[in-house]
């Protein structure tokens, strides 16, 4: 019997090496820039090509699947997650990175069936990585095992977030306050890539040992998720317990250990959900 969901992954892949190449072309041209919610929240013509790409394409080939897309989802359409299978995607996650060529932009694709992720796949696209995973059966980096690390104590571990598009100043507030309770674990550093998606990659990797933000959006995470997931990592809420993917807060680790650890410095905020209606883009 044929593995749907592994055509499925398969075509993921495919549209994400494409998807690229489109991103790698648009950094060497002038790009044209618009805004959303407001003027730190990006969005370019490659974003909008590259959704369009990816779900005209899996429409032919899965006439019958769901989408929840970033650029969908400004347009107005809804961001709920069904049962059905359904593709969460981010085709430009890093905007602003790539707006500046600050060299790390990821297209993010994740699978969704009865609420659950059944595969995530992430290509880094300057990078040339291909980060994909699948329920049950391991992460990967073009092709390459990965294995979170071993890191046992928090205060030899690198910490990454991101600050976020909201200016508001009292979350911004939140933000710097657990960023300094953080840092004076102390922790061995703290980093950002500039995209949720490259960040739980890392995590996956080894080299980043956690990852936490408030902010982010389903698109941004869904595949990161299962890749995460299936390098041995764990994931939760900013405040313990399971992490919810609609609720725009996520904390990836090695460990239960160092998420917990991680958990305990971090002043939490809960920003609207992307479930919400109308949708909460800010």
């Amino acid at each position: 019997m044929a593995d749907l969901w592994q055509e499925a992954m398969d075509q993921a892949e495919v549209l994400a090496r494409k998807a690229g190449a489109m991103v790698r072309a648009a950094l060497q041209d002038d790009m044209k820039v618009m805004m959303k919610s407001s003027s730190v929240d990006l969005v370019t013509q490659t974003d909008q090509e590259v959704e369009k790409l990816i779900i005209q394409s899996v429409k032919e080939q899965f006439p019958t699947h769901r989408f929840i897309g970033e650029e969908s989802v400004a347009a107005g359409e809804s961001c709920i997650l069904t049962d059905s299978p359904t593709w969460i995607i981010d085709p430009v996650d890093g905007t602003t990175n790539f707006v500046h060529g600050f060299p790390f932009v990821a297209v993010s694709i994740g699978f969704a069936v009865n609420k659950q992720m059944e595969f995530g796949v992430v290509y880094s696209c300057v990078e040339d990585k291909m980060f994909t995973a699948r329920r049950g059966k391991g992460a990967f980096c073009n092709g390459r095992p990965l294995r979170v690390s071993d890191q046992k104590e928090i205060n030899q571990s690198i910490i990454a977030t991101e600050f976020g598009s909201n200016r508001d100043p009292e979350v911004v507030d939140k933000i710097f306050s657990s960023m300094r309770k953080i840092l004076c674990i102390p922790v061995h550093g703290m980093r950002g890539a500039g995209t949720a998606a490259t960040n739980m990659c890392l995590v996956a990797c080894g080299c980043v040992d956690a990852y936490y933000e408030i902010g982010v959006h389903v698109w941004d995470v869904a595949a990161g998720v299962v890749i995460v997931s299936e390098a041995g990592g764990v994931l939760m809420d900013v405040e313990g317990g399971d992490v919810d993917l609609m609720s725009r807060r996520i904390v990836a680790a090695n460990s239960r250990s160092i998420a917990e650890q991680l958990i305990k410095q971090i002043d939490a905020f809960k920003p609207p959900r992307d479930d919400a209606a109308p949708p909460a883009l800010q």
